[in-house]
Order: structure tokens, then C-alpha cells, then sequence
């Protein structure tokens, strides 16, 4: 009869097992694959699909970025900005999180020491109040455990490991947007010295226009509204120095905010030292999935989000708990402690399955399962809009570089304009303003070529960051 009850037991227990074995087997995030969803292959336009694999985004940063001076910006960058410190800060809060939901699949045990101490009434007609007196002591260890039967637990864990995970991509998103702000405000701040330079340069040759424009008064070759509109240029073009030494100070002021350090001077070379890359590989759309930062933090959250709807799923079933069991020595007395015949333990286990709470728990579910919606097309929008940036700057970048050319033409045809109305000026056979008109269109075409040039830097640096650069 003992064996067949007991037999009986051990069948339940297997089907039960069998059960939650099955149910954890077909949760819904072992058949996930966001991949398919986004689309890939045509995400950049006009881009020739090819089977070449090379990006820019798998040179480390220290050879995409050979400037010494700016390397060593970004090294001051990655190890002192506020904002990376903050985001190890946060690796560490969700690494606490993770230890913490790992732990509730593990007994709760702990060591403890009970004096239970009762005094009654001895039943003696009343006339021995609480005279009777009973002790029990106990010293053991204390255990309480929920055995995830249907992987509810085993969820949330799962969950809670990908929002780990997402912490590094978060690290790593900020790391490659530091890499690439540093380095456009440190052309942008080599751009403002060069621009500044051509305007210093051209006020000399303004000042020379001004006097050679006084002595043709003088020997009554032009007027004096000639002399004034040269005069007129000339205080215009310096006008514009406090201004570009205005900009470079708050330039400098902003990298030093960005390095964690107090206002000051930011060491640089010339943009004129500054090579733009030309061979610029972007590589399969699919490498989008695997680099970009922002692109994998998505994707993790629609992996947290499908474990988060397991766990509230499994919630409608029955869970196991081990409520209270304990195992050591009980005793009335202390001197009785450690006799064998004292050693005790104690159990208690429930198995509760939800009735009136129904309600709240497909609340839940439903929440679970929209949070994972969104979570999925959230994914296929980011993947979506890396696609757009990547098409963007690489069209933007293909043309900036057009226009190289024409520049260096222009400013060839500018310069001899200038040189030639002059000459034409002292012959007699031009009118002054001629003469300013080449000159300042000169200076603003001058100052377009640099422009031209941090451009096509910034391009260059935005594809690096767009294709998810800057993490090794």
C-alpha cells in the first residue's frame, strides 16, 4: 500500500516537472530573430549590395584618427568625461540587478537563534496564576525557497540579463558619440584658426589697397569716395577678427567641458595638416545589426521584453514555495543543546495557484505583450533610421567632395581678378570698385574652401560614428 502511495507521488512529481519543462521549452524568445524584420539588405540607397565586408568601422579609432594632438584629446576624453563616468556607473547598477534577480532562483538562508518563553495559568481552580511555565529554544538555520517549476524566475533573470547587456551598449553609445563630438570640435576649432588666419592675411592686403587708393587721390587719378569705399572694406574685414577670436575661445572652452577640465587652451595642429579619407567602406547593411550601439540596444530591449512577457505568462500557473524550513537544535533548556536526540527540522511548502487575482495578472500580460510590440518596432525603426543616416552622409560626403575642384578654380580666377583690376585701376582703365568687388569675393571664397574642408572632415567623422565606429 506505502509503495504504490508512494509511487503514485513520484508520478505527479515527474508529470508536473515534464509540464514546466515544456512550457519553459517553447517561450516565445528562443524562436525570436529581429533580423528578418528590418529589412537589411536595401536599407542603404543607391548603395550596390556586394559581399565585401570591409568598414571603416572596424579600424580602432587611434588609426582612423591620426591627428597626435587629438588623439590624445580623446584618451582625456574617454577617461575623464562625466558623461562616460556616468554610464559605467550604470553598467555597475545593472550588474547589482542582475546579481539580485539571479539570487531570487536560489534558497533564502539565513542562521538563527529563538527563545520561545510561555507562561500559563495552571488550571489549579485559579489559584496558581501563569505559575505554569514551558521553554523551547532553538539554533539552526532558517531556509526559504520559490522552485521555479514553470521558469517565471528563469525569465526575469533572462530579462534582466539583457538589460545588463544594454548597460554596455549604453557605455559603448556614449563612447562613440564622445569620440566623434571631440573630433568635430576639434576641426571646428582648427577651421576658426585657418579662418582667422586668411582674414588677418587679407587685412594686410587691404591696408595696402586703402593706400594705394590715397595716392591715386593724390595724384588725382580717383576721388575720394574711392578712398573711403576701400577704407569702408577694410574696417568691415576687421570687424570680423574679435569676432572668429570669439568663437575660437568658446570652441576651446567647449572641448574643455567635454574633457572634464576647467576652461582653458586646447593644444592642435592646422587644418591644413588634415588629410580627408577618400576610400570610405561602409560594408554590408547587415554589420548595422552587430556595431551600432543604439541599433543593439533595441535589439536587446525586444529580447528583455519577450522574456518579461514569459515570466508574466507563467504567472498564471501554480507556483511551489518552500515558505519555512529550518534544520538544527531545539530544546528547553540550554545545557540540552547539542544531545543528538534534540536535532530538529521543519518544513513547510504550499503550492498556491492564482483565483482572484486573474484579473490583475492578464492586466499584466497584456501590458507585456504591447511593451513588446512597441519594443520590436522600435528595433525596426532604429535599424531603419541608421539606414537613412548612413545613405544621408555618405550622398553629402560623394558631394561635398565634387566641389573641391570648382573651389580651387574659383579661387585661381578670383586672385587673378584681383591682380588684373588692380593693374587696370593704375592704367586708368577700371573703377575702384571693381577692385572691391574682386577682393572680398576672393576672401569669401577663401573662407568657403575651409568651410569645404570641415565638411568633408565632419562627413567623415559622422560615417565613422554612423556605421558604429569608435568602440575599439
Amino acid at each position: 500500500m506505502y509503495s504504490t502511495k508512494h509511487k503514485r507521488r513520484k508520478l505527479g512529481i515527474l508529470i508536473i516537472v515534464l509540464a514546466a519543462a515544456a512550457l519553459t521549452s517553447c517561450q516565445s524568445y528562443k524562436h525570436l530573430d529581429v533580423s528578418p524584420h528590418a529589412d537589411t539588405d536595401s536599407i542603404f540607397r543607391d548603395v550596390v549590395s556586394n559581399s565585401d565586408t570591409t568598414t571603416i568601422a572596424d579600424i580602432p579609432w587611434r588609426e582612423y584618427f591620426t591627428d597626435p594632438k587629438l588623439q590624445a584629446l580623446i584618451t582625456e576624453g574617454l577617461e575623464q568625461n562625466i558623461d562616460m563616468q556616468i554610464a559605467l556607473t550604470r553598467i555597475k547598477q545593472a550588474e547589482a540587478n542582475l546579481s539580485m534577480t539571479r539570487g531570487n532562483r536560489l534558497p533564502d538562508v539565513s542562521a538563527g537563534f529563538q527563545i520561545n518563553h510561555t507562561r500559563t495559568s495552571s488550571g489549579n481552580n485559579g489559584r496558581d496564576i501563569l505559575g505554569y511555565t514551558s521553554n523551547q529554544n532553538s539554533l539552526g538555520f532558517l531556509a526559504s525557497w520559490e522552485i521555479d517549476l514553470w521558469g517565471k524566475l528563469a525569465s526575469k533573470s533572462r530579462a534582466q540579463y539583457a538589460n545588463y547587456l544594454n548597460s554596455f551598449e549604453y557605455k559603448n553609445l556614449v563612447q562613440t558619440e564622445l569620440i566623434a563630438n571631440i573630433a568635430n570640435k576639434y576641426y571646428n576649432l582648427q577651421t576658426l584658426d585657418r579662418q582667422l588666419q586668411i582674414t588677418k592675411e587679407t587685412i594686410v592686403l587691404l591696408k595696402e589697397s586703402a593706400e594705394t587708393m590715397a595716392a591715386l587721390k593724390e595724384a588725382g587719378q580717383q576721388n575720394a569716395a574711392a578712398v573711403e569705399q576701400s577704407n569702408a572694406l577694410l574696417y568691415s574685414t576687421q570687424l570680423s577678427v574679435p569676432a572668429l577670436e570669439s568663437q575660437i575661445r568658446e570652441k576651446e572652452n567647449a572641448i574643455c567641458l567635454i574633457l572634464g577640465r576647467k576652461p582653458g587652451q586646447i593644444e592642435r595642429t592646422s587644418i591644413g595638416e588634415q588629410t580627408v579619407n577618400t576610400n570610405l567602406r561602409i560594408g554590408v547593411p547587415i554589420q548595422l545589426l552587430s556595431r551600432r550601439p543604439d541599433v543593439k540596444q533595441t535589439e536587446l530591449n525586444v529580447l528583455s521584453a519577450y522574456a518579461t512577457t514569459d515570466a508574466a505568462r507563467a504567472s498564471f500557473y501554480p507556483s511551489l514555495t518552500i515558505t519555512s524550513a529550518s534544520f538544527g537544535l531545539a530544546a528547553g533548556y540550554f545545557s540540552d543543546f547539542f544531545k543528538p536526540e534534540n536535532i530538529a527540522a521543519n518544513i513547510v511548502a504550499g503550492l498556491i495557484q492564482p483565483i482572484f487575482n486573474r484579473h490583475q495578472l492578464k492586466g499584466n500580460l497584456k501590458i507585456a505583450e504591447a511593451q513588446q510590440e512597441e519594443a520590436l518596432l522600435n528595433f525596426r525603426n532604429t535599424v531603419l533610421l541608421a539606414g537613412q543616416e548612413v545613405s544621408d552622409i555618405l550622398y553629402g560626403y560623394e558631394s561635398s567632395l565634387k566641389k573641391n575642384e570648382f573651389r580651387e578654380s574659383q579661387i585661381i580666377s578670383l586672385s587673378n581678378a584681383v591682380d588684373f583690376s588692380k593693374d587696370l585701376l593704375i592704367a586708368g582703365e577700371a573703377i575702384y570698385t571693381e577692385v572691391l568687388s574682386a577682393q572680398q569675393n576672393l576672401l569669401s571664397a577663401q573662407l568657403n574652401q575651409v568651410n569645404d574642408k570641415l565638411e568633408q572632415l565632419t562627413f567623415s567623422v559622422s560615417l565613422y560614428r554612423a556605421l558604429g565606429g569608435g568602440v575599439n
